[in-house]
């Protein structure tokens, strides 16, 4: 492994493992036995069983929704097939928190375990459409169609051919479904439904002693490792492999009869539900904000303050990656392997951990940065560079190796290689990973809450606080300020599929 890049690579392994070493230090800070008491008192196991029941029900939910409007849009007959696939993807704009809003601001008996798992199912649904529609483009049609030759069905061929080869896909989608709702807190909070995330909050604000916050975090990162480990040994070792060489062609579209009109009411339902709804309730508090005093220009300002933020963050966690992910496409070493898995830290922590961490080390070693914006960009790199490094990873995978193999026969050393061959073949990729890392990072509300400047505010904290006081009429306009923004690269993402 050329040390060009294993430096910087370390280097940002052990920037993402520092919320980490925080969380033991902080936890043991008054003695095993003190950290014990807390685990093993009775709240902690409530809070256990109510955040894995949550996150149950949001995968099997999600996996149904997404698992059929992948189907219904890749292999069927479906009218309007690519609209349908741009507004299964665009829930990705609408925060868990703005969709919790919409839905409790029309409905406030929803609040609770059926608003939660409500607003988790709908706003996380993406997450399993994105990668099963792409492994169904994937997929050798010649398979389906052998087996539809033989008398199978449309179901029995779903069942026996498809479904298995989806596999992965469907395992992957979950366990980012699972791993967003133990981390979740703003839907949480406003449903008020108390999981980890929401108990670490209250912890944090309502005691100087931070160590039960710490232990807290600690559980919840042992909870997020143990859906990691689940999820592989539920994958296993089994590899798909198509026959021959693969078609180039499309699979060839089912028609659907009778099931034409439900398979449309079901995507239609889907998408008012999670896309509609929310604008619609969004639009509602708008026109009814007449009396409510919220200003123009201040959600101007709110909103470029919000994109400065959020660009900071992307640039900084897409220069953190760039090392990680091209060690992990070019060397297959056991040291490459340790790094991409340390940099993905971030898997299992939370914002609020992360913010926490980020508060510890900055009064304790750096307090010039403490509620300083360069701190907050921080704690977002530590918390996106998983989806960073995923994109420069898959990126540069698909550059053929042979070029840089020129460039260095061709007397370009490893740095000069990776800036003239790399990088450009790789850009596509990469900037398409900056701009997912954008969206999420503009999203993110605990820790901007808890590490912003003072007088400094974003789009999700303003709406934060007027939710906070039932000022529904004026959080709408930062609540559709931040579905428009975030809308246009997850338009992007549905219509270029």
């Amino acid at each position: 492994m050329s040390a060009v890049l294993a430096v910087p690579a370390a280097v940002t392994a052990a920037f993402a493992l520092l919320p980490l070493v925080y969380l033991t230090v902080r936890s043991l800070e008054h003695g095993f036995g003190y950290a014990w008491d807390i685990v093993a008192d009775g709240r902690t196991a409530h809070l256990l069983v109510r955040s894995l029941s949550l996150a149950l029900v949001v995968v099997a939910a999600s996996v149904l929704i997404g698992v059929s409007l992948a189907w219904l849009t890749e292999r069927t007959a479906l009218p309007a097939p690519r609209l349908w696939a741009v507004l299964a993807t665009l829930p990705l704009a609408v925060p868990s928190y703005v969709m919790a809003f919409s839905w409790l601001s029309a409905f406030p008996s929803l609040a609770g375990f059926r608003g939660a798992a409500l607003v988790l199912s709908l706003a996380c649904s993406p997450y399993v459409y994105l990668p099963v529609a792409a492994a169904l483009r994937g997929i050798d049609p010649a398979q389906e169609e052998a087996a539809r030759s033989l008398g199978h069905g449309a179901l029995g061929v779903f069942l026996r051919i498809t479904l298995p080869q989806l596999r992965h896909a469907v395992g992957g989608g979950a366990l980012l479904v699972a791993l967003y709702v133990v981390a979740d807190f703003g839907a949480v909070s406003l449903m008020r439904y108390d999981t980890f995330t929401r108990a670490i909050h209250t912890s944090y604000r309502a005691s100087f002693d931070r160590t039960p916050a710490a232990v807290l975090s600690c559980v919840l990162v042992l909870l997020t490792a143990l859906l990691v480990l689940a999820e592989r040994r539920a994958r296993g070792r089994a590899r798909l492999a198509g026959t021959g060489r693969g078609s180039p062609r499309p699979a060839e579209r089912l028609p659907l009869g009778r099931l034409r009109g439900p398979a449309v009411g079901w995507c239609a339902l889907v998408a008012g539900a999670a896309v509609a709804f929310p604008l619609g309730s969004l639009g509602y508090w708008i026109a009814q904000g007449t009396s409510a005093t919220w200003d123009p220009a201040e959600l101007a300002d709110t909103a470029w303050a919000t994109a400065r933020l959020a660009a900071a963050g992307a640039a900084l966690t897409i220069l953190l990656a760039l090392p990680v992910g091209v060690v992990a496409a070019r060397h297959r070493t056991r040291t490459a392997h340790l790094l991409e898995q340390a940099s993905f830290a971030g898997h299992a922590l939370p914002g609020i951990t992360v913010a926490l961490a980020m508060v510890f080390l900055s009064v304790r070693y750096a307090y010039a940065l403490y509620q300083q914006w360069p701190l907050l960009v921080m704690a977002y790199a530590m918390l996106f560079l998983p989806l960073a490094v995923t994109a420069v990873r898959t990126a540069v995978l698909q550059a053929p190796p042979e070029l840089e193999y020129m460039a260095r026969s061709l007397g370009r050393g490893p740095l000069g290689t990776l800036r003239a061959v790399t990088v450009p073949l790789a850009a596509p990729g990469i900037a398409t990973g900056a701009a997912l890392t954008f969206v999420v990072i503009m999203k993110e509300l605990p820790a901007t809450l808890l590490l912003r400047p003072t007088g400094m505010d974003t789009l999700a904290t303003r709406l934060w606080t007027h939710t906070g006081v039932a000022a529904y009429a004026a959080a709408a306009p930062y609540a559709l300020a931040l579905i428009l923004i975030a809308a246009v690269p997850s338009y992007l993402l549905g219509r270029h599929r």
